[in-house]
């Protein structure tokens, strides 16, 4: 778009004056230049509307593009706002949702640690029900090893303890822990220590005392002896008081009954007048009526002997035995077969008592100690 220079006044020709005649013949010599300033300043006057129209356009269509941009930027802010409420409530959200998770992380957590103590207690309790197990099964072994040496120690028996120790034995086996091979092993040694170990048979002993408290009523006393060979000779049948002799013929009935009555007279005439040796007056002086109280003497130390063996008083029970065989030997006939047999009852009785102790299972219950302790 050209520009067209200002009108300058200073060129411009010189007005006539107003009061000065016009000629209508002949022109002046500035009437030629009027029509073409006039044209001139035209131009500028479209010109200037068409600059004015192009502005005028220019600034409508920048209005219309402002117009456009603010609506864009009303759209948006409108957004803006909408986003950013949106924004907050998520924001809102956000916040209530870190705050539930937070809480929920921390009852997690909370639960999270009672579990591990729970399971802390657990492998604390499965670790206690296994040494448990092991520790009960040694406290039994102990009770029935400590039961069986005082059930010894009342019977003198070595059975109790060896029940006891083989019992043990096979517990051990089918437990399977490695930590109580010690204690298989000291059982093993202690089985092995009682049976080569012998002590005094109780109950063999008891069954020969109670037989021979048993015979002390069908025991002879030595004041009895002449009475108890004549009522033999009177009660023997014939044939057992002698042989005939080879010469003697068979004789009469009559001479047969003279002579056995003859035997029975000459018989009883010995039987007035014995001579014996008498070692001990006491017994032969002995009255009848006093040898109930010498039975039921020799039964009470023969019980108290029984008494002694069961409270493994082996002294006192060999004192009530040696004072039974004197009494025996004092009052009682010595030849006659029971009390005999009544004396070497004794004399076995009082070889058989023995005053070893029994074995103690030391070796056993320090195993088990050591055990129990958990070494």
């Amino acid at each position: 778009m050209s520009s067209v220079p200002p009108h300058d006044p200073s060129h411009a020709p010189p007005a006539a004056p107003a009061n000065a005649p016009t000629s209508s013949a002949v022109p002046a010599p500035g009437t030629l230049a009027a029509p073409a300033a006039t044209g001139r300043s035209g131009l500028v006057t479209v010109l200037l509307g068409a600059m004015a129209a192009g502005a005028l356009l220019s600034s409508g269509m920048l209005w219309q593009k402002l117009s456009a941009i603010q609506e864009q930027l009303a759209r948006q802010s409108a957004d803006s706002g909408a986003l950013a409420i949106e924004a907050r409530s998520m924001a809102r959200q956000a916040e209530e949702l870190v705050r539930d998770t937070a809480a929920r992380l921390s009852v997690a957590e909370a639960r999270v640690s009672e579990v591990a103590l729970q399971r802390s207690q657990l492998e604390e309790l499965m670790q206690s029900l296994s040494r448990s197990r092991d520790e009960n099964l040694v406290v039994d072994i102990e009770s029935a090893v400590r039961l069986a040496q005082q059930q010894a120690q009342l019977t003198g028996s070595l059975e109790p303890l060896v029940a006891a120790l083989k019992s043990a034995n096979q517990r051990i086996e089918r437990a399977a822990q490695p930590r109580l091979a010690p204690v298989q092993r000291a059982i093993g040694r202690d089985l092995d220590r009682l049976t080569r170990a012998t002590v005094t048979d109780t109950a063999g002993l008891l069954a020969r005392l109670d037989d021979l408290v048993r015979q002390v009523d069908e025991l002879p006393v030595q004041n009895a002896v002449a009475q108890a060979a004549a009522t033999k000779r009177l009660t023997a049948p014939p044939n057992a008081q002698g042989a005939k002799p080879a010469n003697q013929g068979d004789l009469a009935w009559w001479e047969a009954a003279l002579q056995r009555s003859w035997e029975v007279v000459r018989d009883e005439a010995r039987g007035l007048v014995r001579v014996s040796r008498i070692d001990q007056p006491e017994a032969i002086l002995l009255a009848p009526e006093q040898t109930f109280f010498l039975r039921e003497n020799l039964k009470l130390k023969l019980l108290n002997a029984r008494l002694g063996v069961l409270a493994r008083q082996f002294e006192s029970a060999r004192a009530d035995l040696a004072a039974a065989t004197a009494a025996l030997n004092k009052y009682f006939d010595p030849a006659a077969r029971r009390t005999q047999n009544a004396a070497s009852i004794l004399q076995q009785a009082q070889a058989s008592m023995k005053a070893a102790e029994l074995p103690r299972l030391d070796e056993t219950l320090a195993a088990l100690a050591t055990a129990a302790a958990g070494r």
